[in-house]
C-alpha cells in the first residue's frame, strides 16, 4: 500500500470516529459520510480587527506552517494580500475561521466573517470554507507559551498560531464542513454544508 492510500485509509477511519472536543456538545458529532476531498495546499485565515493570521498546509495535507500576519486595512488590500499568498504557495483551498459564540450561535463577529468569506469566495477561484474557531486564540496563546515564547512576543505570533489551529481543526475535524457558495446570500451561509 503506498503512502497516499495508507493516509486516505487512515483519514477514512478517522471520519467515522467520535472525538471529544473538550465538552462542547455541538461538536461531538459522529459521521459516516465520506470525507470531502479538499485539495492542498490549504490556506487558513484568522480574521482579526487589526491583523489576519495565516497558515498554510503542505500539498499532502500533513503539516501546517504559521505565516506572518497580514495587516488588515481595506477589503481591496486584504484581497490583494490573500491572492498573493494563494499564488505564492499555490493554495488550492481557503479556510476562514468562524468566531461562533460559545453556544454555537452567530454573533456580530461571525456575521462579519461570513460576509467577508462570501466576498472572498466571489473573488477567488479556490473553494472557500468556514471553520469553527472557538477558543483557538486561547489555545494558541497557551501553545506559544509552552513553546517558550516570551509573553511580550505572544501578541505578534498569536494570529498565525490561531490560523494554524484553525487549519489543523479543518484537516482533522469530523464536523460537516461549511463551503461558502459564491452565489449564496449572506443568510444562506449558515446552512451551506458539504
Amino acid at each position: 500500500m503506498d503512502y497516499v492510500s495508507a493516509r486516505t485509509s487512515k483519514i477514512a477511519r478517522l471520519r467515522i470516529e467520535t472525538y471529544d472536543t473538550g465538552g462542547i456538545p455541538q461538536l461531538q458529532v459522529k459521521t459516516t459520510e465520506p470525507e470531502i476531498q479538499t485539495l492542498g495546499p490549504i490556506l487558513a485565515l484568522d480574521l482579526g480587527e487589526k491583523f489576519v493570521g495565516a497558515a498554510i498546509s503542505d500539498e499532502r495535507l500533513i503539516t501546517t506552517k504559521r505565516l506572518p500576519p497580514l495587516k488588515r486595512s481595506s477589503w481591496k488590500k486584504l484581497l490583494q494580500d490573500v491572492r498573493g499568498l494563494v499564488e505564492g504557495f499555490d493554495a488550492q483551498t481557503i479556510v476562514v475561521g468562524l468566531p461562533l459564540n460559545m453556544d454555537g450561535t452567530d454573533g456580530e463577529a461571525a456575521q462579519k466573517v461570513r460576509q467577508l468569506a462570501l466576498n472572498l469566495a466571489r473573488s477567488v477561484p479556490q473553494a472557500v470554507y468556514l471553520q469553527d474557531e472557538r477558543l483557538t486564540s486561547v489555545e494558541a496563546a497557551e501553545n506559544l507559551k509552552a513553546e517558550g515564547v516570551k509573553p511580550e512576543d505572544v501578541p505578534a505570533l498569536i494570529d498565525g498560531a490561531a490560523a494554524a489551529l484553525i487549519l489543523r481543526d479543518f484537516l482533522v475535524s469530523n464536523v460537516e464542513r461549511i463551503r461558502v457558495d459564491p452565489a449564496a446570500q449572506i443568510g444562506d451561509l449558515d446552512t451551506t454544508n458539504e
